[in-house]
C-alpha cells in the first residue's frame, strides 16, 4: 500500500482523527476556536472585537466562550467581509483578519453572485487542507481495496497551477494553487504532472490528458463529475473503446465534490467497464470541511479539529428572506446545539481569516453524535416565489428519478423563477442528447417534486400556476459557462439562476434558438 506507508514512514500519524473519533464535538471545535482567536489576537480584527475579552470566557463555563463570541463578532457574507477587510488583504496589508501577509486567493466559481469573489489562503489554510486530504487516504483502508490499489496514479482534473499574479498577489482555482503546493511524497502519483497541469487553455489541457491517458496507470480520479465525464468521454472516442476501463483497468475510486453526483450517476455509469466506489468530499474555496470517512454511507464526517470554527443557523423563514439573506436577528448555534434532520445554513471561522462567514451551503445532521452530514443546497439557490421552497437536494433527487422513470441521461439541469400572468412559474432547462418528448419530461418532473415537497404541492394548486421545460443539449450548458470564463476546473453551473445571469442564459438559449 505505498501511499498509505508512504505517509507512515514520513511521520504522519492518525492522532487528529483518533482524536476526533474518542472526543465530544464540542470539546473538539472549543480547543479549536481558542486556537484560532489566540493566533488571530494581535490582527485588526481582533483589536475591534476585542479577541481577548471572548478569550476570558474558555476560563468560564463551557458555553461562556460562546456567548462572548456570537455578541463581540458580527456575521459576515462574502460582500460584507471583503468591503470591511478582506480589500485590504488584496492591498497588500498585513495582520489584517490572519498573521502576516495574504499571497493566494482562490477564485470562487462565483455561483451565487454575478462575479468571481477572491477568497483567502493563507500558509495555514493550504497546511490544513493538506492535512484533511492526508486523514482521507488513511480512511481509505477501512475500504476492501487491494494493496496493489495504492501504487496507482491518482488523476486530479483541476484548474491551472500557474496563477495571475498582479505584483502584489497570486489567483487562481483552489485546486490549482494546492496542485501547485502539492508534498515531495505525493508527487510520484499525482497525474497528469506538473506540465499539463500549469496549462490555463482547458480544452488544450483535455487534449493533452487524453494522449497521455494510455500510458498512465490510474486508480483514482479526483474531480467535478461533468469535467471528468467529458474527459472520459474524449478519451473513450479518441481510442474508439467501449469503456474507460480499457484504458485504466486499476480504476476504482471516484473522489468527487462540489456538486451533487446523482444527475450524473446515469450517464456517468455508462463509460465505465466494472463498478466504481464513490467518494464524496467538501473542499470548498474556504476550506476543507468534511469527508467520507466510511464505506456504505453517503453522508460525510465534519473536520472538527483542524482550523475551522462551525456555526449552524436554522435554515427557515425566521432566519433568512427570499432572497436567501441572512437576518438580523438569526438565531445561531454550536455543534451541541444541532438536531439531526434540520436544513442549517453554515457559519465558518477558519485559519484564512474568515470569521462567522456564511459560506452559503446548506447541510443537514444524519448523525449528530458522528458529526455526518449531507449537503441539501446553498442559501440562494432555492426557489420560494410563493412558498414552495424548493431546495437543490430535492431538484437533483427529482432529475434522478426522471432519469430513471424516461431512461434519459440528463447531464445538466437549471430552473429560473418567473412571472405568469398574476402570479408565478418554474422555467427549467435541462440538457440531455437523447431524444424525450418535453411535455413528458415537465409531467415527470412535476410528480417527482409534488412527491418529495409538500409545499411545492400545495403552491401548484395555488400561487405556482405553471412549469415550463425546455430541453437542450447538454453542451449548451458548457459553451455558455465558457462565455462566462467559468470552463472547467472547480467551476460548476448553477441549478438556480437569478439576476444578471438569468439574462445573460436566456439571451444565449434565445440566440442559439432553444426557446
Amino acid at each position: 500500500m505505498a501511499i498509505i506507508s508512504t505517509l507512515l514512514k514520513s511521520g504522519i500519524r492518525l492522532r487528529e482523527s483518533l482524536e476526533q473519533e474518542y472526543s465530544m464535538p464540542l470539546e473538539l471545535q472549543r480547543a479549536t476556536l481558542k486556537k484560532l482567536l489566540i493566533k488571530a489576537s494581535r490582527t485588526a480584527i481582533a483589536e475591534k472585537y476585542d479577541f481577548s475579552f471572548i478569550l476570558r470566557g474558555f476560563k468560564l463555563n463551557n458555553h461562556e466562550f460562546y456567548k462572548r463570541y456570537k455578541a463581540q463578532v458580527p456575521i459576515y457574507d462574502y460582500n460584507k467581509i471583503h468591503a470591511e477587510w478582506w480589500y485590504l488583504l488584496q492591498e497588500g496589508k498585513r495582520n489584517v483578519t490572519w498573521p502576516g501577509k495574504v499571497r493566494y486567493f482562490a477564485l470562487s466559481s462565483g455561483t451565487s453572485g454575478t462575479s468571481s469573489k477572491y477568497i483567502p489562503i493563507t500558509i495555514d489554510m493550504v497546511k490544513a487542507i493538506r492535512k484533511t486530504g492526508v486523514r482521507q487516504i488513511l480512511s481509505l483502508s477501512k475500504y476492501d481495496l487491494p494493496d496493489s490499489l495504492f501504487t496507482k496514479g491518482i488523476l486530479m482534473l483541476g484548474g491551472s497551477t500557474d496563477l495571475e499574479f498582479n505584483g502584489t498577489y497570486f489567483s487562481g482555482d483552489l485546486s490549482g494553487i494546492t496542485a501547485g503546493r502539492l508534498p515531495i511524497w505525493f508527487q510520484r502519483f499525482y497525474k497528469p504532472g506538473k506540465k499539463i497541469s500549469r496549462n490555463k487553455n482547458w480544452g488544450e489541457k483535455l487534449d493533452q490528458i487524453v494522449k497521455k491517458a494510455p500510458h498512465w496507470d490510474i486508480g483514482i480520479i479526483v474531480g467535478v463529475p461533468a469535467w471528468l465525464q467529458i474527459l472520459i468521454e474524449k478519451i473513450i472516442e479518441k481510442y474508439q473503446v467501449k469503456n474507460i476501463h480499457e484504458i485504466w483497468p486499476n480504476l476504482q475510486i471516484f473522489v468527487h465534490g462540489g456538486v451533487s453526483f446523482e444527475p450524473y450517476k446515469k450517464g456517468f455509469e455508462k463509460l465505465l467497464g466494472k463498478p466504481l466506489i464513490y467518494i464524496e468530499t467538501y473542499l470548498a474555496s474556504e476550506g476543507f470541511l468534511a469527508f467520507q470517512a466510511l464505506p456504505d454511507r453517503k453522508s460525510m464526517r465534519l473536520v472538527l479539529n483542524n482550523g475551522i470554527f462551525y456555526e449552524f443557523v436554522p435554515f427557515t423563514d425566521d432566519n433568512f428572506d427570499e432572497e436567501g439573506n441572512i437576518r438580523d436577528h438569526a438565531i445561531n448555534l454550536k455543534i451541541d446545539e444541532v438536531e439531526e434532520g434540520v436544513d442549517y445554513a453554515l457559519l465558518i471561522s477558519t485559519c484564512a481569516g474568515a470569521w462567522r462567514y456564511l459560506i452559503g451551503d446548506v447541510i443537514k445532521f444524519v448523525s449528530k453524535e458522528e458529526s455526518e452530514i449531507v449537503i441539501t443546497g446553498r442559501t440562494k439557490h432555492y426557489l420560494s416565489l410563493c412558498g414552495e421552497h424548493l431546495s437543490v437536494d430535492n431538484m437533483n433527487k427529482a432529475i434522478e428519478f426522471v432519469s430513471e422513470e424516461l431512461n434519459i441521461t440528463i447531464r445538466e439541469f437549471t430552473v429560473i423563477g418567473v412571472p405568469h400572468k398574476n402570479l408565478f412559474a418554474h422555467h427549467w432547462f435541462v440538457g440531455t442528447n437523447d431524444q424525450v418528448d418535453p411535455n413528458d419530461l415537465k409531467e415527470s418532473l412535476d410528480a417527482h417534486l409534488k412527491a418529495l415537497n409538500d409545499d411545492y404541492t400545495v403552491e401548484r394548486l395555488h400561487a405556482l400556476k405553471e412549469v415550463k421545460v425546455n430541453v437542450v443539449p447538454s453542451s449548451l450548458f458548457y459553451e455558455w459557462m465558457k462565455l462566462q470564463g467559468k470552463e472547467g476546473g472547480q467551476n460548476k453551473f448553477p441549478r438556480v439562476l437569478k439576476g444578471e445571469k438569468t439574462t445573460s442564459w436566456l439571451e444565449f438559449v434565445q440566440s442559439k434558438n432553444k426557446i
